[in-house]
């Protein structure tokens, strides 16, 4: 049994040296955990885990912020992964009971691959997970740079979210070249102002609807006359991207946003360029 120390907590969490009864309420983590190959350790799962495909196997105790403790206590978890953000009251409460590890939301695309790390050494595979993270840069550096597309994007997290500075997601945008309309705003979410995104006039707007919603491409136009957007930039040239359904796409931090997300990401700015000059 070894304490690796939590700056989140700001204590010591007591976690075998290999742990078999993981516990992941962070669609990330469970992620991670299969992609270093601890797969079989993982006991449960939140309901919204489904990355990859075998995670819904998983019994399914809990949500982003709650779960059925009497489950919990029957599995008798030797470590439970959350994240921060909409996570660290969650994670606070499960640790006055439980070995609970918050890890820390990334800020930078490049943070993904500090997120694998990370697991790995919690969970007592750290050169599988450093091995993962390698392999991440290294997807990182092929991708290519796009400038010049001013862009806005929009989650729908029980309403309309955005994302400001301290997000990957607009990391993302900078780190291929591009911009956000909110990449100076101090925060790492915010609630958006949907006529100032009018006024702002983005180049492109990529639109996330919530998990598993059976908004469809063919919902787009609609979409767009209820903002009163019809007369943006982005709706002009074409330029209003779904982003892959059914499940969170730009909104999950896992290893795929750096092997799925990004490549896509770059492959919208690119359409979307390529119409800003024709």
């Amino acid at each position: 049994m070894g304490r690796v120390f939590s700056e989140v907590l700001g204590s010591e969490v007591a976690v075998p040296d290999v742990p078999k009864r993981i516990v992941s309420f962070s669609p990330a983590a469970t992620e991670t955990l299969f992609k270093i190959g601890l797969g079989d350790e993982v006991a449960a799962v939140s309901a919204f885990c489904a990355r990859p495909p075998e995670a819904k196997n998983k019994r399914r105790i809990g949500s982003y912020n709650t779960v059925r403790e009497d489950l919990l206590d029957e599995l008798k978890p030797d470590l439970i992964f959350t994240v921060t953000g909409y996570q660290r009251d969650f994670a606070l409460r499960l640790s006055k009971r439980y070995p609970v590890y918050p890890l820390e939301l990334p800020l930078s695309v490049a943070g993904i691959a500090d997120f694998v790390v990370k697991v790995g050494l919690v969970a007592g595979a750290p050169d599988r997970g450093r091995g993962v993270a390698a392999d991440l840069l290294r997807a990182l550096g092929g991708a290519r740079k796009v400038a010049g597309v001013r862009s806005y994007v929009e989650i729908d997290l029980g309403g309309p979210v955005s994302f400001g500075a301290y997000s990957y997601i607009t990391d993302a945008f900078k780190f291929l070249g591009s911009s956000h309309i909110y990449e100076d705003a101090r925060s790492e979410w915010l609630k958006p102002d949907l006529n100032a995104v009018a006024k702002e006039d983005p180049d492109a707007v990529f639109y996330e609807p919530k998990m598993y919603s059976e908004f469809g491409e063919s919902d787009i136009g609609a979409f767009v006359i209820s903002r009163r957007w019809r007369d943006l930039r982005a709706a002009k040239l074409g330029n209003v991207f779904l982003t892959p359904r059914p499940l969170d796409f730009l909104a999950h931090h896992g290893p795929s946003f750096i092997t799925e997300a990004l490549p896509w990401l770059e492959g919208r700015l690119r359409m979307a360029k390529e119409r800003i000059g024709s």
